[in-house]
């Protein structure tokens, strides 16, 4: 039984398999995900419905609600890596002796290497992991691609180890993302995940095409651990937003061997800028164009009242469905509204002025975006900045330079963009007030929301 009701439209996950004992009952597979329409008069039994629309009663005590995984810690994927300490901050961290509590380390003797550290009979043992070929070994007879296949390696077999690795040392401060998410109800099971064709490649993996128990669904596949640790942020960002105009996250899957799968709905057109440049003006017309804007206002208002801030919104990180429904997605670099970044691999053209300058992110300067992104909505997809040097983009605009109205887009489009490319981030609009001012437009051309 639990203990409060759960509210209308929580979304939660079967923790068993339910195959119902009467015609008003809603069965269902461990797994399955479910949305709460009502508590009855019975607090033991919900009334909810599956993602097939079907609705019945089901057991409060067999499903576990959905929760966004918000670790005040750091999420890992290898909490027991700490990184660059000495042997004798490890042997410090490894005391008390507790045969088989280990740890992995920086090798301080040889850069690049790392050091397996084992506690064994009250003692500490350093085993060198040498890196050879981009592979991983420590007796140079089994290689591994990853720390996390080595240390899963050694959990099950000592192979010549003093014991094998029983006890993770957790870095302090760090908690294991596996825990995190299946305690959020979001690990999927990879037996239930069927991999089809590669629809994108990245340097971090590939996005494939895929079926989750019947349903089409996309997958990012990172293969390495060091990368896979980068987008673990992305996932638990994800897990906290839901939205109609936001791609939405169905699972997580973390493989013992470092490879993790991140499951999201499948988005049928692809890619907005590709979508636009490949139908153009024939196909799309004003009004297809500003449904696509109010889309991405409607998701950024709604990030705006949850304090995030995008920080890498463009064409090219907007979806669409096969019922041509825009949704935002990569949210690699989305934060909370408070944290800063490295500007590093900032795209310039799409990067207001005081974020490439000051590193300061905001609300407001995901609006400076949504100006460019509007711009690329109304040039068919055409790149920012045309026949500017990408070095000169930014003087010229910091001088005031702002671009053309692209061919065939209304006036009163236009002067939004302008509002969204004021050189002072105070006078931007919120993005309430650019969907209210959209809604507005659109109302008046008579065309739908």
């Amino acid at each position: 039984m639990t203990e409060t009701p759960w509210p209308q439209g929580t979304e939660c996950v079967a923790r068993y398999s339910f195959k119902g004992t009467s015609e008003h009952d809603l069965p269902f597979n461990k797994g399955d995900l479910l949305s709460i329409i009502v508590v009855t008069k019975d607090p033991n039994w919900y009334k909810a419905k599956n993602s097939a629309g079907r609705e019945g009663t089901i057991p409060a005590n067999y499903v576990q609600k959905r929760e966004g995984v918000k670790s005040g810690g750091k999420l890992s994927l290898m909490p027991w890596f700490h990184g660059k300490i000495t042997r004798n901050q490890a042997e410090e961290l490894l005391v008390p002796p507790e045969t088989g509590l280990y740890l992995v380390r920086e090798s301080t003797n040889f850069p690049g290497d790392y050091t397996l550290c084992v506690s064994c009979d009250g003692k500490v043992e350093h085993y060198r992991i040498i890196y050879h070929n981009g592979k991983l070994s420590i007796d140079e007879e089994e290689y591994f691609e990853n720390l996390m296949q080595l240390v899963e390696h050694y959990t099950k077999d000592a192979d010549g180890l003093c014991t094998k690795l029983i006890k993770p040392k957790v870095e302090e401060g760090t908690v294991a993302a596996q825990d995190e998410f299946s305690r959020g109800g979001w690990s999927m099971n990879r037996n239930e995940l069927q991999l089809q064709q590669v629809i994108g490649k990245g340097e971090f993996g590939d996005v494939m095409v895929g079926d989750y128990r019947g349903a089409k669904v996309a997958v990012k596949c990172i293969k390495n651990d060091a990368t896979a640790q980068a987008f673990i942020a992305e996932a638990s960002v994800m897990t906290q937003l839901r939205h109609d105009n936001l791609v939405q996250l169905l699972g997580v899957i973390v493989e013992e061997n470092g490879s993790l799968f991140i499951v999201t709905e499948y988005m049928a057109k692809g890619c907005l800028v590709d979508y636009l440049r490949s139908r153009g003006r024939t196909v799309l017309g004003g009004d297809a164009l500003l449904n696509f804007t109010l889309d991405v206002s409607e998701a950024m208002a709604y990030l705006e009242t949850n304090n995030f801030v995008h920080r890498d919104l463009a064409a090219r990180n907007v979806l669409v469905s096969e019922d041509n429904i825009a949704k935002v997605s990569d949210f690699g670099l989305t934060k909370e509204a408070s944290s800063t970044q490295d500007t590093a691999k900032l795209p310039v053209k799409w990067t207001s002025p005081e974020a490439l300058r000051e590193k300061k992110f905001s609300t407001k300067s995901d609006v400076w975006s949504f100006g460019v992104l509007l711009w690329e909505i109304y040039s068919f997809g055409r790149v920012p900045y045309p026949r500017i040097p990408l070095k000169e983009v930014v003087p010229r605009v910091e001088k005031g330079y702002t671009m053309d109205c692209p061919d065939g887009c209304p006036e009163v489009v236009y002067n939004i963009m302008k509002m969204c490319w004021n050189l002072d981030p105070a006078a931007r609009p919120s993005f309430q007030m650019l969907k209210e001012r959209l809604q507005h437009i659109s109302k008046g051309m008579g065309k739908k929301l």
